[in-house]
Formats: structure tokens, C-alpha cells, sequence
């Protein structure tokens, strides 16, 4: 699939700024790219019409030389009119990485008018959603659509949250969530990507579900009655969003994720037992709860870790947050 201009809207953002401190930025599931060849962090998050003043979703970033002022917002990238995805219907989790000297942007699009099969679940209805890819040649885009005819993942498949992950001999793989509204027990689940990162190669495996974290059960009366989130006369459903996958300095490879403890959102973190992709995945304690979660781990310039997550969950409330983090050799945990 040639690659297709996007609409740009980087007009229709009313007075970039600088000066902004992460307190003052309305950012759902931030990511920030920590960016070697400008020393720029780049921070990502989605675009808006009642929030930002564009004429359709999209992506914006800000941009920072030490993470405590932040310049902007521009829009990176648009949803165009010729694609499979409607440019009203939302723009969810972006991020963006280097690879093979461009930068590829993942970023979860919808189309409400496109349904699927099967009955609404607490009220959802099923329609297309899922992660497609774009590229540019800057971090600051303009990203244009890899593929204008679906997204990367089957589009029967109600999925979301991709992200780039790279395996030990250097292939591309995309993992992402299944979304629980088909599926009641939301999954993570990974597939292999071409080498252009446009499409899938062969079909996805199964790392983990929701209901495997321990600390759900906490959440309830009884383990036969865990809900997330707890809807009476409705089956249990267990969430999952947010993944992003790490080594650590012993080379354990770690998982962060999201879910629902109480309706609350919690920040929590798996480990691979071998080590690979594959799994299995063992649950660690979450790192942070209170209302906190979709978070992403990223190196400074002076190669130290942090954590940003975004809370409370609902817009337009919605803030970033900084968390100093340790590697631990086996895992990764907040810092003291």
C-alpha cells in the first residue's frame, strides 16, 4: 500500500505556546519519545475537537528540553477522509518510535459506523477499531496512513493500544490489547508485523488475559463474582489496555498494563518467566493505583527511568505524571 497524505490540521490548534508545565496539559495515554538525534522529548497524546480546536481527531505532541517545560501543542497527524477509520470517531493511545531511520507513529482508530457481529456487552456496541501505523520523517510528522483500507490487526477483531516491540533477532512485532467489549475477559496479545510495519505476518498468539492478576480477586467479595468493572446483572468483564513491553539490566523482559480494581484504574507490570515474548507471564504487584494507568517507561538524557501515566482517567481532568523508576535487575519498580 502506497503511503497517502494526511489532512493537515496543524492550523486549527489556537496559539501553541511555551511554557507549559505537565500540570497545565489536558494528555490521555501519554508517551513520551526521548529523542537522541535533537536531545527533544516529545510527548504524545491525542487530538481532539472540543479539547484542542482541530476540525478532527487526531494526534498532538509537546516537546521539551528537560521535562519540566513543555512547548506546544502541534498536531502530528490527522485522520484523512479516505480512510477506513471515521475522523470523528477518536483517536486513541499514540506513540511513536525510531526504526530503520524514520519514525512510526501507532495509534488506535474507530469507525462506530462500521459494526460487527454479535450483541452490544453493558451497553458497547461492537464496530471497528484497532491500530493502524503511520510514518514520517521527523517526530514532529506530519505521519502519513501505511495502510488506508484497515488496521493492522484483522478488522473483525476489536482491537487496541499497539505498540512496536522488536524481539531478539531485531524482527517487528506489534502487541496490543484485545478489547473486552468481544472478548468479556480483554486479552494482550501480539502479532508479527512487516518489515515496513504496515500489516500483519501470520496470525497473533496469546500472552495474557485480565483475570490472571491476582490482585482483582482482592477486589471483590469473592473470587466467583470479580468484576471489572462491577456492573450487577451483567457478566464479569476484565479490562486490559496500555501495554508496553522493556528489558531490564539482567535482561528480564517486563510488561506494563492497565486495568480496573473497584472502577478505579491501576498501573500494574508482568514479567516474562523465559525471558521472550511468548511468556509465560507472571503478574508483579501494580505500581500505581489511584485512578493511574496507560503508562509508558522511557530513558532521560542522562539515562535514568521514568515512568509517565496519566490521571484521573476521564478527560478533559486528565494529567500526566512523572515517576522516578528502578531497575531491579529481574523487574522494574517506582523508585523511593
Amino acid at each position: 500500500m502506497s503511503v497517502q497524505p494526511a489532512h493537515n490540521a496543524a492550523s486549527d490548534v489556537q496559539n501553541p505556546q511555551e511554557g507549559h508545565r505537565l500540570a497545565d496539559m489536558p494528555v490521555h495515554d501519554p508517551f513520551v519519545l526521548a529523542d537522541s538525534s535533537s536531545d527533544t522529548y516529545y510527548l504524545y497524546s491525542g487530538a481532539a475537537p472540543r479539547l484542542n480546536g482541530v476540525d478532527r481527531h487526531g494526534v498532538l505532541v509537546y516537546k521539551s528540553k528537560d521535562l519540566e517545560e513543555w512547548e506546544g501543542p502541534y498536531v502530528v497527524f490527522a485522520i484523512p477522509d479516505d480512510s477506513w477509520a471515521d475522523p470523528q470517531h477518536g483517536a486513541w493511545a499514540p506513540e511513536v518510535h525510531a526504526y530503520n531511520g524514520r519514525y512510526y507513529l501507532f495509534v488506535t482508530l474507530h469507525n462506530e459506523g462500521r459494526p460487527l457481529e454479535g450483541d452490544p456487552v453493558q451497553g458497547y456496541a461492537k464496530h471497528w477499531r484497532g491500530t493502524a501505523t503511520a510514518v514520517s520523517d521527523s517526530p514532529e510528522g506530519p505521519f502519513e496512513l501505511l495502510n488506508l483500507e484497515s488496521p493492522v490487526v484483522p478488522s473483525e477483531q476489536m482491537t487496541l493500544d499497539g505498540t512496536l516491540y522488536l524481539d531478539e533477532e531485531g524482527r517487528p512485532w506489534m502487541v496490543y490489547c484485545h478489547e473486552w467489549v468481544q472478548t468479556l475477559d480483554g486479552t494482550i496479545e501480539a502479532v508479527r508485523l512487516s518489515d515496513d510495519l504496515s500489516s500483519a505476518v501470520g496470525e497473533p498468539i496469546l500472552l495474557l488475559s485480565g483475570s490472571a492478576a491476582p490482585w482483582l480477586r482482592s477486589a471483590t467479595a469473592s473470587e466467583s463474582e470479580q468484576s471489572v468493572p462491577s456492573v450487577s446483572d451483567e457478566p464479569p468483564v476484565y479490562v486490559t489496555d496500555g501495554c508496553q513491553l522493556y528489558r531490564t539490566s539482567d535482561g528480564s523482559l517486563n510488561m506494563l498494563w492497565s486495568s480496573y480494581e473497584d472502577g478505579s484504574y491501576v498501573q500494574t507490570i508482568a514479567r516474562s518467566a523465559s525471558g521472550k515474548l511468548e511468556g509465560p507471564w507472571e503478574q508483579l504487584d501494580p505500581l500505581v493505583k489511584e485512578d493511574s494507568g496507560h503508562g509508558m517507561f522511557f530513558r532521560t538524557f542522562d539515562g535514568e527511568w521514568r515512568l509517565i501515566l496519566h490521571r484521573p482517567f476521564k478527560m478533559p481532568e486528565s494529567r500526566g505524571y512523572l515517576y522516578p523508576i528502578k531497575d531491579l535487575g529481574d523487574r522494574f519498580g517506582l523508585a523511593e
